[in-house]
């Protein structure tokens, strides 16, 4: 998350860690930059407020004062406090109930019900192994129910059809029966969403929620709506018992408040949060982790679970067998570490997991640029016959102008990608045979990975 709030932070995170001591002074002036910090992320100044008593009651206690690092020790506080204020730990969704298990969608139009319901089905499927049902009881936006079916057939989920003429309470009943018959073990219930809170639309998912009797009611609300979100929140837990939150829009958030806010607003814990438009954008919500991210510390964990949901095992094992076999790294292979980087979620998903001292630098290159290398070498790749990619040394002056003009590329583009490749097969050939550990101490072996002599990689 690159916003103004982790920036502000990760600077006072800094200054911090360069305090010889803390005294009362320098605890005040810290605290009034983080206070500045959350009030410019909108974040409630009720929860501003609350988190700052704590932070600066165990910033004078005897824990720091009597540290032999009291600048890290600090940081520890404010990382504490940050995920305390967010929730402890994991909330997982709850499933104990009779099948199916209803779960009531709620929020305003445009925070993304839609796509998190269908978000949640896929994820409930893949990682709970559920089969999941999908209705949608929007009945005043005929494309809702349409998106609906789209969104929840790409996730792997079944739709139960609605139409605009059914009254909601009739559709939730016709669903609830059709799943108890057909042995589903979640039913997810979408609800129609306004532009504002209305007397209409709380009345109506009242009554839903009666008629239903849901062991989850999640709030679905866009991170990007600062303090509207918590007036949104407010408003949906004197309507509802709200069991969980779920935070859209995340990955696109300048400001960062609204995680910090409706936890404590509603009292609800944050159970997801949505970090990408794709439909496995959905992640579990650490709330230890994403305090970790806003100070700038990064998100390792999350980092290695999107690398290793993105890898292809079994092409990898192969890969693995045709070097050590001695069969040559050819421009298939390329192609597929290259398609293997866009499964993880591409340069910039990545690069918001690490820590901020190691973006720092990457922070100032374009990712967009980066992503768009990364596409382009791929349609070079696509663009050459089988048998070029199979022997790249057939590659010759007329070859490489006729794939450059099927890519739309320059020529030079197509010599870049060549020069590329040839440095991977460099190490490739390396590693045959055991001869990974004598590259690495060729490569100065444990000392760190800034020695000398490693390859340009393909991205």
């Amino acid at each position: 998350m690159a916003s103004a709030l982790t920036d502000k932070l990760t600077r006072l995170v800094k200054e911090m860690r360069g305090q010889a001591r803390i005294t009362e002074t320098n605890v005040q002036d810290m605290l009034r930059e983080v206070r500045m910090a959350l009030l410019e992320a909108d974040v409630a100044l009720p929860v501003v407020r609350d988190f700052i008593a704590r932070v600066k009651e165990k910033a004078l206690g005897q824990e720091v004062l009597g540290s032999l690092k009291p600048g890290q020790t600090l940081v520890s506080i404010v990382n504490r406090e940050l995920a305390a204020t967010m929730g402890e730990g994991v909330a997982d969704i709850n499933l104990a109930a009779q099948p199916p298990a209803v779960i009531l969608m709620a929020g305003l139009q445009g925070a993304g019900k839609t796509t998190t319901t269908a978000k949640l089905a896929k994820h409930l499927i893949e990682k709970r192994k559920k089969k999941v049902l999908t209705v949608s009881g929007d009945v005043y936006r005929p494309a809702a129910i349409e998106q609906l079916k789209t969104v929840t057939k790409q996730a792997g989920a079944e739709w139960f059809p609605s139409t605009p003429d059914q009254k909601p309470l009739d559709i939730a009943h016709a669903a609830l029966d059709y799943a108890k018959k057909h042995y589903f073990d979640v039913l997810l219930v979408d609800t129609a969403g306004r532009l504002a809170i209305d007397e209409a639309l709380m009345k109506e998912i009242k009554d839903l929620h009666a008629a239903l009797n849901p062991v989850e009611t999640l709030f679905v609300v866009d991170a990007m709506q600062g303090q509207d979100a918590i007036n949104t929140a407010k408003a949906f837990k004197e309507a509802l018992p709200l069991t969980g939150i779920v935070l859209t829009k995340l990955d696109g958030d300048s400001r960062g408040g609204a995680a910090l806010s409706v936890r404590q607003i509603t009292g609800a814990p944050i159970k997801f949060a949505g970090v990408s438009e794709k439909l496995d954008g959905l992640e579990v919500f650490d709330a230890e982790r994403h305090a970790g991210r806003i100070l700038g510390m990064g998100d390792i964990v999350a980092l290695v679970e999107q690398v290793t949901a993105g890898v292809d095992m079994e092409a990898a094992q192969k890969l693995a067998a045709k070097v050590k076999s001695g069969d040559g790294f050819d421009l298939n292979d390329f192609l597929s570490q290259i398609q293997q980087m866009k499964q993880m979620g591409g340069l910039s998903s990545l690069m918001d997991k690490l820590p901020s001292q190691l973006t720092a630098k990457a922070g100032a290159l374009d990712m967009d640029k980066a992503e768009k290398d990364i596409k382009r070498k791929e349609g070079i790749i696509q663009s050459m016959t089988p048998l070029e990619r199979r022997k790249p040394e057939l590659i010759k002056a007329t070859r490489k102008k006729r794939i450059a003009n099927g890519a739309g590329v320059h020529v030079q583009e197509v010599n870049r990608l060549l020069k590329e490749f040839e440095q991977m097969q460099g190490m490739m050939k390396k590693m045959k045979g055991g001869g990974l550990m004598k590259m690495m101490k060729k490569m100065g072996g444990m000392k760190g990975m800034g020695g000398g002599g490693m390859p340009k990689m393909p991205f």
